[in-house]
């Protein structure tokens, strides 16, 4: 299997370098769920794990970055008031994930999983014109 991962990290980078604008959208909504699912797994870790804390920090920061890069990308010439709603809700998602990171709350997490999902699956049903659910 550990020959095939070389493969699977070109053929993603390949992906990305071929996606249209809306489906890099796409795929940072996914990379964001993907990273707020990996903390709320790591809240189920044992507290005495010393894991725990640095897997939560990871992946929250991660998550983060990828919701300060689609913010940083909203056009507000073209995008009017979806653009300004979008930034809106970007800054409450970011400033939920700092104090999810700061008091160790999942329930914030959750929060904002379920938030990016909407947002994802509406954008996956206007792109494609289908709901399009995340594996």
């Amino acid at each position: 299997m550990a020959a095939a991962h070389p493969f699977a990290k070109a053929y993603q980078a390949q992906s990305i370098l071929t996606a249209s604008p809306g489906q890099l959208v796409l795929l940072m909504y996914d990379g964001a769920l993907r990273f707020l699912a990996q903390a709320r797994a790591a809240f189920a870790l044992p507290e005495d794990d010393f894991t725990r804390i640095q897997k939560i920090n990871t992946s929250l920061v991660r998550a983060q970055a990828i919701l300060a890069e689609l913010r940083a990308n909203l056009d507000f010439a073209s995008g009017g008031e979806i653009a300004t709603n979008l930034d809106r809700l970007y800054d409450y998602h970011l400033r939920r994930l700092h104090e999810a990171n700061l008091r160790k709350d999942e329930s914030a997490v959750a929060e904002v999983e379920g938030l990016v999902r909407t947002l994802r699956d509406g954008w996956a049903e206007m792109l494609l014109g289908r709901e399009v659910k995340v594996a």
